[in-house]
């Protein structure tokens, strides 16, 4: 019996630990805002607890390959670019609001703002 409570702490504890993450996990279409002018595309994101994989691109025929963290609300993106490859952020920071997600790219070089799309 005792051994079962131990498990089940665990379990609750691991439980605990995740919940507080936002889930980012999913399809999004992405807008990209600069001094230059405002660029569109998708992305595309897994989730395990805390941590995020996926991708951003101009489409999912062109990704580029994302490694990110959710603390709380607070989602923090960073790029791996392929050699030869631009990419319009290096890192992005955005705050979490549901079915949206918003913040800025590489600190302060412009804006950028998800929007959850329906599920392919």
């Amino acid at each position: 019996m005792m051994k079962r409570l131990c498990s089940l702490g665990v379990l609750l504890a691991l439980s605990a630990a995740t919940a507080g993450a936002a889930d980012v996990a999913g399809h999004w279409q992405v807008a990209i805002t600069t001094p230059e002018g405002t660029v569109t595309g998708e992305a595309s994101f897994k989730q395990a607890g805390h941590t995020v994989t996926g991708w951003v691109g101009p489409s999912a025929n062109d990704p580029i390959p994302i490694t990110g963290v959710v603390k709380g609300n607070k989602l923090t993106l960073t790029t791996h670019p392929q050699p030869g490859r631009t990419v319009a952020f290096a890192q992005c920071d955005v705050t979490v609001n549901g079915a949206e997600m918003s913040g800025t790219i590489d600190t302060d070089k412009g804006t950028i703002k998800f929007v959850r799309a329906a599920p392919r």
